[in-house]
């Protein structure tokens, strides 16, 4: 199954909040804890994208409200994106307009390593359990306070899911060996294109531009790929990208791929295909003569 230009859209901005109780089907129904469930609110009322988190394995321990709430707050937009993290007595105490501006809020302090999330929410999706589970607590093993299970990121299709924060880099159909070399590869600031999803909050049509540039020219560094402009003409996109120094001309349409189950599931999942890339000539611009 094809994975990538399948990364959540609207996922700019993250709010990962630590709570090893039950997990609801979806986060933002009323039932959590008061404190989880207003912050929850807000951050979609602000177009933060919200999280549960929980150490892989743990399911009974969970902070009192002395204690406060362990929040991490993630700003994936931009060639410089930021994760922070802190403990806060509640909702009034996390500053979320400022993680909207940008900007670390009072109460956090900036990560200096980054984050791995797996979905592991089951009552969303059994797949998202039985696999995941294992792969988050594999991966634990090596990585140890830097991973952490996580409710619904959204492509229930691709478990195992694999969320490197702060870039919001994707990941999908996850085995051990393949999480391990995606998140040594995001630790070394390179994607690996195996399994990738895309990066979340840029156009599906986009992250596709971006997988066969890479995919074409064997760019592995996060930030190595820029679109520089775009255009979209019916189902077809257009871009020129630029590698380095050298600018790309990417067209790209939706395909429709045929799930495996075939008429049994009746589903399909649409993708996307390259239609066309080509290299554009350098501009040079010429300095009219003085006369």
């Amino acid at each position: 199954m094809p994975t990538l230009a399948s990364a959540t859209v609207g996922a700019r901005l993250w709010l990962l909040i630590e709570y090893s109780g039950p997990w609801p089907t979806r986060i933002e129904d009323g039932t959590l804890p008061g404190p989880i469930a207003e912050l929850v609110r807000r951050a979609r009322e602000r177009g933060i994208r919200p999280q549960l988190i929980r150490r892989p394995g743990r399911r009974t321990q969970t902070r009192t409200r002395e204690q406060g709430l362990r929040v991490l707050a993630g700003y994936a937009a931009g060639e410089h994106p930021w994760l922070a993290g802190g403990v806060v007595a509640g909702p009034d105490d996390l500053d979320l307009d400022a993680l909207v501006a940008g900007v670390v809020p009072e109460s956090c302090i900036l990560e200096d390593e980054p984050v791995f999330l797996v979905c592991t929410h089951a009552k969303r999706n059994a797949c998202c359990a039985r696999i995941g589970l294992p792969l988050a607590r594999g991966l634990a093993e090596i990585m140890p306070d830097r991973v952490w299970e996580t409710s619904h990121v959204g492509g229930d299709r691709y478990a195992a899911n694999l969320v490197c924060l702060p870039h919001g880099i994707f990941y999908g159909s996850m085995s051990q060996a393949a999480a391990i070399a995606a998140a040594n590869a995001y630790r070394s600031g390179e994607v690996i294109l195996d399994r990738f999803r895309g990066r979340a909050g840029i156009p599906e049509p986009l992250q596709a531009v971006e997988h066969f540039a890479r995919a074409h020219t064997g760019e592995r560094t996060l930030g190595g790929v820029a679109v520089e402009s775009a255009r979209t003409d019916g189902d077809v996109t257009e871009a020129i990208v630029r590698i380095g120094g050298v600018r790309f001309q990417v067209v790209v349409e939706p395909s429709v791929f045929q799930a495996p189950c075939g008429t049994v599931c009746a589903e399909t999942i649409t993708t996307y295909r390259l239609v066309s890339l080509d290299r554009l000539a350098p501009v040079r611009y010429a300095t009219p003569a003085l006369t």
